[in-house]
Parts: C-alpha cells; structure tokens; sequence
C-alpha cells in the first residue's frame, strides 16, 4: 500500500550550495520536506513489535531478524520517496535518481567506511551517537517528539527494511554498479 502526498514545498529535494543562508534555508527545507512526507506514509507501516537489538560501541553488530537483508529492496527502499526518504537529505553513487540530498554525508563508499554492526545503528537511532542529528530514528519508538496519532507505536521501517538497506550500503563501497 502506497499513499502519495503533494508537499507544500517548491522542490522537497533541493540542490544547493552548502553553508550561510542557503545552507541553513536548505535544511530547514529538507527537515520540514522530510516531516511532511513522513506524514505521507500508510498508516499500517512497521506495525510491528521492536526486535530486542543490542549497542556495542558505535554498532548494533547482530542482525535485528536473524537473517541478513537483500540489497535490491534495499535500494529500492533507499530510493523511494514514500519509504526511505533517504536521497532527501543524501546523496548516492546513482546518477539515474534525479534530485539528491547535499546536507547528509554522500552515502558513496559507505560500505566501506562503516561496518554492517555501523549502519545499522545509524539507521535504527543515530541521536545514540550525536544527540544533535537530524537524522531521524527509523526504528525507535519512545521518546519521540511530534508523531501524528496515526503514527505512534509504529516505527518508520520494519527491522527486515533495515536490514534491507543495511545490505544495500554495504554493497557501496565505491563507483562501480550497484544492484
């Protein structure tokens, strides 16, 4: 099930230059963009109950299911603009998708700066490693502020979506092509 959502915004995924007012307007825009697509979801999406994971340093080195992703969801999941969200605010080694984010890091060689255990945290809660981000937690459900009714006890991916596009990042380790 998909539900598509018109943003109030000129361009949800704006290209510009990083730094001073365009910087901080280009963030702004991406956070509310962002808020407002979340709104967009199902509402059955990732009504699941949270599989018990545990933080060693900087990762969550177990697979939340068990069992590892698949890569091709996974990227389907990162390029979807109604699911992932992810090209909103980064950039990818994918040139056919038009529009990609400039105020998260380049997702490019990801897999090869970070381990699974690494990604996976950084999409379940990154706030675990910088209580600043604007990443949001995909895979969170205490603690948070503003969710619209229809949203709270729901996570924003299932734990076989994160593992999904753990298993897709992971296949980032430079500019060769990617499932």
């Amino acid at each position: 099930m998909r539900t598509r959502c018109k943003s109030s915004l000129p361009n949800p995924a704006p290209q510009v230059g990083k730094g001073g007012r365009h910087g901080a307007l280009a963030t702004l825009i991406a956070v509310v963009a962002m808020s407002e697509a979340f709104m967009c979801l199902p509402s059955s999406k990732a009504d699941e109950a949270l599989h018990p994971y545990t933080v060693v340093s900087d990762a969550i080195p177990a697979s939340l299911t068990g069992a590892p992703g698949d890569a091709v969801r996974g990227k389907a999941i990162v390029v979807s603009r109604q699911t992932g969200l992810c090209l909103l605010c980064h950039s990818a080694p994918l040139p056919e998708e038009k529009f990609q984010g400039t105020i998260g890091p380049d997702l490019k060689g990801a897999g090869a700066r970070y381990t699974e255990g690494q990604l996976r945290l950084r999409i379940v809660d990154s706030s675990l490693l910088d209580s600043g981000t604007i990443m949001p937690s995909y895979y969170r459900l205490d603690g948070l502020d503003r969710v619209a009714p229809a949203f709270r006890g729901k996570t924003v991916l299932t734990a076989d979506e994160i593992e999904d596009v753990v298993a897709f990042l992971m296949t980032l380790r430079d500019d060769t092509r990617h499932p």
